[in-house]
Parts: C-alpha cells; structure tokens; sequence
C-alpha cells in the first residue's frame, strides 16, 4: 500500500501564547514546536497497515524550514520519506490554498491508496484540511476515526467514526481520506536507532512553483481572512460563600439568577 500522510506542526499546547504587538498574530520566537499530537495517530495507523500489507509511508508538510523537526520525528516513528513543501510567498493561504498546495504535492505521483490526517490541528483546531484534500481529489472520506479496517484486495475500507454520543460505521473504496481521532491506536515512540536512520531518510523539498501553482493566485484567492487576534477577558475573581449554609445556598441562587443568568 501507498499511503500519504499530511502533518502539520503546531505550538505545544503547554507553551504559553503572547500575541504580537499589532494584534496580527502570535509571537513564534520562545514557542516550543511539536508535531501535531492527532497527527501522530494518523502516522501510527499508516506504519500499522504498511507492515500488514506492504508498501511505503510518505509524510506530507506544507510550512517555513522548522517544520523538518516534526518531519524527522515522523520519520523516526517509522515512515519512509517525506515531501517538505516551502511556504514562501503563499504564507497567507487560507485553509482552501493549504489543501490546493497539498493536492498539487500527492498529484505529483500516482498510486496512492490512502491519505491520512489527524482529525484537526489543535492550534486553531479548525478540522479543514482532511475534507478539503478529500473534495479537491474527489475521493471518499471518513474524518475523525475510531477503528479501521481495510480490505486492500477488494480495495475496501471499514471505518468506525465517533459521532455526538454514539459511533458510526462506513464502507468507503480506496483510494479515500481518513481523519485519525484520539483512541485510534497508540502511537509508538521513536527509539535512538530509529531516530538516527531519520536524518539519512529522504525528505523533498518543494515549493508552489514547482508543483504548478501561482503563489500570487492563491493568496488573491483567499476566501477566509484573519482580521486580528485578541486574548480572552480575564476572568473575574472568584466569591466565595461562607457563613450558615442556608444562607449561602440562597445567595448563590441568587448570584445565578441574577449574575450569571442560568437560572
């Protein structure tokens, strides 16, 4: 089997985020990077099926050069190679011109089987890019994915999706794109042997132009445009209810009713 995987990395989620001055986005200077944790699922089933029935593991990343650390972490999870594609000039894409330079890398060679992604990206958690790919190649799709199961002879998938408190069952054909969620599997640790032979596997760097696409096009062609960011309010200091206790359970039936308006 020839299975892609599209990664992304993405802030730690125990980095503490400040926003630039002007309010046009974060600070990325003392963030530490890490590889999408709903991605590492996504990688893990892909080595999983590659050892069952043979084939080959290709990683995806569109992004600036940093983005080669959650590559090689990838790689040293096992996967056979990657394909790097630079953001310069087309940095301001939307969710639609990510998929766009995405579709453009996987169109650059033929045969594949399968694409997988995490679920979302927990930076802006947005979940776009799985269905967008899936609509763009007109393949089938099956997003946040509990349990596969795959009939590579009869070119069939059994997926198990999670739903708003039940779960799901669908066949798809293959070729088809499958959104990984937490409880998928358990994505294995990279050993030191395994994280040395990633700095010799291949990783292909690429960029719009060479996959055929007009950088100036995709950024005209945005349809989602980030006007600014802005922290939350702080939140305000919390009452404390002391005193008998019929008295304190009147006064917080009071405070909901009449503060916090869910009463």
């Amino acid at each position: 089997m020839k299975i892609a995987v599209l990664v992304k990395q993405v802030p730690d989620t125990a980095t503490r985020i400040q926003l630039a001055a002007d309010g046009s986005g974060i600070e990325t200077a003392n963030i530490k990077w890490v590889l999408n944790p709903y991605d590492e699922f996504a990688i893990e089933e892909a080595l999983k099926l590659r050892d069952q029935h043979t084939g080959e593991v290709v990683l995806m990343s569109f992004g600036p050069a940093r983005v080669e650390e959650a590559i090689r972490q990838g790689l040293a999870m096992g996967a056979d190679r990657a394909v790097w594609i630079s953001d310069e000039g087309v940095a301001d894409v939307d969710y639609l011109g990510r998929a766009q330079i995405l579709v453009a890398a996987l169109q650059q060679e033929s045969d594949w089987d399968l694409v997988l992604v995490g679920k979302q990206a927990v930076d802006d958690d947005a979940a776009q890019t799985g269905p967008l790919v899936a609509a763009l190649l007109d393949w089938p799709q099956a997003m946040v994915v509990l349990g596969l199961a795959v009939d590579a002879a009869g070119r069939r998938i059994t997926a198990t999706r999670e739903l708003e408190g039940a779960t799901e069952t669908v066949e798809l054909p293959m070729p088809a794109v499958l959104g990984a969620q937490r409880g998928l599997n358990v994505p294995r640790y990279p050993t030191l042997p395994n994280i040395m032979k990633a700095k010799r596997k291949e990783v292909r760097h690429t960029h719009a132009a060479e996959l055929g696409l007009d950088a100036a096009e995709l950024t005209a062609g945005r349809r989602v445009r980030v006007e600014g960011y802005q922290l939350p309010p702080p939140r305000p200091e919390p009452k404390v209810l002391t005193g008998d206790p019929a008295e304190a359970a009147a006064t917080l039936v009071k405070l909901l009713h009449d503060e916090a308006q869910i009463l």
